[in-house]
């Protein structure tokens, strides 16, 4: 102990640059989060207008627990994100297995491309994808929502499923093959027990992504196929009330929530094996 405050009298820059480093970062995360707070907080204020504190008060959450176009919106989005999230977890996780294992020409090239659709703006997304289901005529609906969020999510997935492979040992199935294994049941009892924790997160970011997804939804989504977060927007649109701040602290909640259990499940995955 003695030591320690001999060492902070002696090096005071030291000590000051760590107050300073711990104030930029408290003022950092109050700008980002201050806002959600902020929101969570009028979700429970006792007005029509959030622009004083009013009371406290549960009756929004119940309107908006009672309103049946919002049931109808979330409803669609359950269904959008459930099916997006099952197909790109398959299509992306065999991704992630060709390119760790692989090689062909021009697999770097093959590669960016692939993670093209996690760089480009969303926007340009939906708007690429707009144009292409009016050029083959399909009309905009649940269908054209849920291949959107399936093409935009899969790269997520294959990003997962391939840093997980960084760390399998291909002894395993050689063992497994000189036991006499085949190739469907090397995959069965070794390979996909591996992945497990992998495809548990590219899973959960895949639902998480397609759940609160509104730029390419939006221009992707027709009559009768309106989901929870383009719902959230038209409501806005007219006001910002408790009812929108409450329906949009659900959705805040849901997402944390899943984003969380997909962080917990990654950095279990990503752990060395002892």
């Amino acid at each position: 102990m003695r030591a320690a405050i001999q060492h902070r009298l002696h090096n005071p820059f030291d000590y000051c640059r760590r107050w300073w480093m711990q104030l930029i970062l408290a003022a950092g995360f109050l700008f980002l989060y201050f806002p959600i707070l902020a929101l969570i907080a009028f979700s429970f204020n006792d007005s029509k207008r959030n622009v004083a504190w009013r009371g406290f008060t549960f009756k929004y959450y119940q309107k908006a627990f009672n309103n049946e176009a919002l049931h109808d919106a979330f409803i669609n989005s359950l269904i959008v994100a459930g099916i997006s999230t099952l197909v790109s977890t398959i299509l992306g996780a065999m991704l992630g297995i060709v390119l760790y294992r692989f090689r062909f020409p021009l697999k770097g090239v093959y590669e960016g491309i692939v993670h093209l659709p996690i760089v480009i703006p969303e926007i340009c997304l939906g708007v690429a994808m707009l144009a292409f289901f009016a050029a083959i005529e399909i009309p905009l609906g649940l269908f054209t929502v849920t291949v959107s969020h399936i093409a935009f999510t899969i790269p997520f997935v294959a990003v997962v499923i391939r840093a997980r492979m960084n760390g399998f040992d291909p002894a395993l199935e050689e063992a497994a093959f000189d036991l006499g294994a085949n190739q469907w049941q090397v995959m069965r009892d070794v390979t996909l027990p591996y992945l497990r924790p992998g495809l548990i997160a590219g899973a959960m970011m895949a639902f998480t992504l397609s759940l609160d997804d509104f730029v390419i939804t939006f221009f992707t989504s027709g009559p009768g196929s309106t989901t929870f977060p383009i719902k959230i927007y038209s409501m806005v649109r007219f006001s910002v009330t408790p009812e929108v701040n409450a329906a949009s602290t659900v959705l805040i909640v849901l997402t944390l929530g899943l984003t969380l259990i997909a962080l917990w499940v990654q950095s279990r995955a990503f752990k060395p094996n002892v």
